[in-house]
Order: C-alpha cells, then structure tokens, then sequence
C-alpha cells in the first residue's frame, strides 16, 4: 500500500516504513552483468545468449556478476548471420509493416523464433530465462519506449482496458529518432497504463529480472518513465528499471533517482580514448547521485570482442590500450557505475578474464561509497570513495594526458595527519607507508586503484 510517496511493508509482523519506492529495495548495489548489444547489435540468437551465460557462471559469477540481458530488437528478424543492418519497418500502401515484427493479439512484442526457437509456441522468453535462472544468474530484456506502429495500425486491443485499442492511446507524434518501430503513450489517455501493466505482467510471466527500456532518457519522457515504474509495480516482479540513451538532463535529477534504477549520463559509449575523456565529465556533472536503489550510469564495458555483427565499426578486440583498458575498469567501478560487459564473453582472452575477477577491485564498486573528484588539473585526476564500514579511502589516480607523467595523492586532501598505507588493489600488494603524500609515475592514459589506511 502506497501512502504519500511512501510504501508500508509487512515483514516479521511489523510495518517498515521505506522511503522512495520498489526501487529503493531493488539494485542495492551497482548491477553486474552481460549485455548483448556491444557484440552482437539487433542479431543475437539463442544460442549465443546461452554460451554467454554458461561462461558467466562458470567465471564470473562468484566474483558478483549476475544479470544477462538480451539487448533490442529480439522480435525483429535477423536471419542467421546477419549483421546489424538497418532494423526500419517499410510502411505498405495499406499502412501495414514489413517486415512485421513478432507481436501477439495484445499488441504485445514477443521473441522471434528465428533467433529465439524456444519461443515458439507462444513460450516467449520463459524458457530461456529458465535456463539462464538455472546456472543461478539473472535473466533481463531491452525494450523500445511505447508502443508498436503496427499494433497502432491494426487497432489491437489492450489487454485490460475493455474497448480501447491501440490507435487510441498511441501519441504518433513522438517518435523514436533513429528507429521507426514505436510511437510513444499518452499517458493521459485511458488504457494507456493498462498497456504497460500487460506488457510487464507478459515480462513477468517469463521471469524477467531486468528490464531496460530505450528511447526514454533523451528527451526525458516523465509520464511514461513513472507508467514503467507503477506497471513493474503492478507485476508483483522486482525487476531494477534501467533507461537509456543518455544525455539524461540534469534537471531530471530528482525524478530519475525516484522513479529509476539506473540512467545513462551519456549516449553510447565505445572503445575511444576521447569517450573516456568526455565520461570524466559527466561523471563530475552527476557527482553525488549514486546511492543504493538509483545509480547513475556510464553505459557499457567496452572490454573484450566487440561488434560481432555490428553496430558500431568492424569485428574486433577493443581498440583500447592495456593501460586504456585498466583507466575504462577503474573509473568505472570507482565511480560505482552499473557494470554491464558488452564483449562476446566466449572469445575472453586472460587478460579480459584479469579484468573481471579481481575481487578487491570489484569491491570498490559495490562497497564504495560517496565516489567524487578530489582535483584535476594538469592532465592528471584524482577520484576517491570511502571503504564502506572503515575509515580507509578508495582512490584512482589518473594520467589523462599523452605522456607517462607522476600523478601524486596529498594525505592532507584528504583531512589524514599521519602515516598511511598504501595498497595496489590489482597487485594486490602493499605498496609500503608514506607520509605526507604518495606518487606513482603513470603511463599515458595509464591509472592505479589504491586502498590507503590511516595508521
């Protein structure tokens, strides 16, 4: 029961007053887990989602990685081996669409049994989702804002609201700029929320623990944003709600950490240096929004074998260097980013599988609290966050200029008098006490992730 922005839950007999909504009982800490986009675009099939799990298990799992996402387009076509392409629907003199995308007689996309052949029969994304709860992970989906041109065209009823078809709460106006498949919701027409309860309650249907949902962040859709939260609500399902693309505004701070789990800062990230450089900044614009429920996010890993069949450049390793690679994995779990690996996780090479499993590192990610910049300046950065319970402090020291340069942390930044200890969380080695400061030479674009302890 929902009172004042507040929800009473019952447990061990007692009634818990818990602030904000589900989603402050939900991602408590940063998300972990595999996406399929970065790897394979709109062309993921079955199978590939499966060796991707069965290698989340068996690697990565005890290290905290636990969700794996099917990205977009899943009720599109994709022949076996096609690339990316160009996923537009053609719109037919009689207003129909080819190609039609998998879609059920509530207006309703499903899994295309194409690349999804345990769906068909109306099985949906259940039986993968069975086998990926199986290995013990979490099983989570893409979805485009809105509602299906094609549902809108031939007036599917929506399940729940007797008597009011699709064209009837499709606001056509507001479109997707890059993909032509949804029109959004009006929010203020009945049946419109009904809509996104049925979708939800068929998500939950499948034991969905995820749900992403695209072309919501920029521009800031606010009525259809809290009609995703109260229909993940509805379902009786704890699924964390992550929206993209980014830029989120700014000025959408309050709401989005209300109604959402996680939120893009900026649109996609890919394997380039200068990407990097422009995600220090908007980690800096966003500085102090992260807390358990609602996290701000720096979009994907771009770690491992990238672009499968697109959508972004050739087939490759990522184009980032070793020490672009460890400054990618530093930041992001310093700043507590959700971590999402966007590689094929099968072709990990063992540096990949380095960067994964370092229990120290990803510590900093989850236990972390209160990530900010303490300075930048001269082509270098500095970025720390209080060890959650301790009085010890997480800090990444950045060289974010073209040559190897000293990158230094003064212990009277940091208010400390006194000894400190220093500790190379990837060596996993105590470097030694220091007094006053410590300095480490650093490789261009290079970085160090240390714990200090005050003596």
């Amino acid at each position: 029961m929902k009172l004042f922005g507040k929800m009473l839950i019952m447990a061990a007999g007692f009634f818990i007053t818990a602030t904000d909504n589900a989603f402050s009982q939900v991602a408590q800490t940063p998300p972990m887990g595999w996406n399929s986009y970065n790897c394979f675009g709109s062309a993921v099939h079955e199978d590939e989602v499966k060796a991707n799990a069965d290698y989340v298990a068996k690697h990565l799992k005890k290290f905290g990685w636990q969700y794996v996402v099917v990205d977009f387009l899943w009720s599109y076509d994709n022949p076996v081996g096609s690339k990316i392409g160009n996923p537009y629907q053609m719109q037919l003199q009689d207003g129909s669409y080819v190609p039609w995308l998998t879609m059920d007689e509530w207006g309703r996309l499903v899994p295309h049994s194409h690349k999804f052949p345990s769906a068909f029969g109306g099985k949906g994304f259940k039986p993968l989702s069975d086998y990926v709860h199986g290995l013990g992970l979490k099983f989570g989906i893409h979805v485009m804002r809105g509602i299906p041109r094609q549902a809108v065209w031939s007036k599917s009823p929506v399940l729940g609201a007797n008597g009011i078809t699709a064209d009837m709460i499709a606001d056509t106006s507001s479109k997707c700029t890059w993909m032509n498949h949804m029109y959004g919701l009006d929010m203020s027409k009945p049946g419109a929320q009904e809509y996104l309860n049925s979708i939800l309650k068929l998500y939950a249907s499948w034991e969905v623990d995820f749900i992403k949902v695209d072309d919501i962040a920029r521009p800031y859709h606010t009525a259809e944003v809290e009609g995703y939260e109260k229909a993940i609500e509805k379902s009786g399902r704890s699924m964390p709600l992550s929206i993209s693309p980014g830029e989120t505004a700014l000025s959408a701070t309050n709401h989005v950490k209300q109604h959402t789990s996680m939120w893009r800062m900026a649109d996609d990230f890919w394997d380039n240096w200068e990407m990097i450089l422009h995600m220090f900044n908007y980690a800096k614009s966003w500085e102090g929004t992260g807390a358990p429920g609602h996290w701000p996010d720096c979009d994907m890993i771009q770690i491992g074998k990238l672009s499968k069949r697109g959508p972004v450049g050739p087939e490759r390793y990522s184009r980032f260097n070793e020490d672009e690679l460890y400054t990618h994995m530093n930041f992001w779990c310093l700043y507590r980013s959700p971590l999402m690996l966007g590689g094929n996780l099968p072709e990990n090479r063992a540096l990949e599988l380095k960067l994964f499993t370092n229990e120290e590192v990803l510590a900093v990610n989850q236990q972390g609290e209160n990530p900010r910049q303490l300075y930048k300046k001269d082509g270098s950065m500095v970025w720390v966050s209080q060890v959650s319970g301790s009085k010890d402090m997480y800090i990444g020291l950045f060289n974010i200029s073209d040559s190897a340069q000293e990158v230094a942390i003064a212990f009277a930044d940091l208010k400390w008098k006194g000894v400190v200890k220093v500790r190379d969380l990837w060596k996993k080695t105590n470097l030694g006490e220091f007094k006053k400061k410590y300095t480490q030479k650093i490789n261009a674009h290079g970085s160090v992730l240390l714990r200090l302890t005050l003596n």
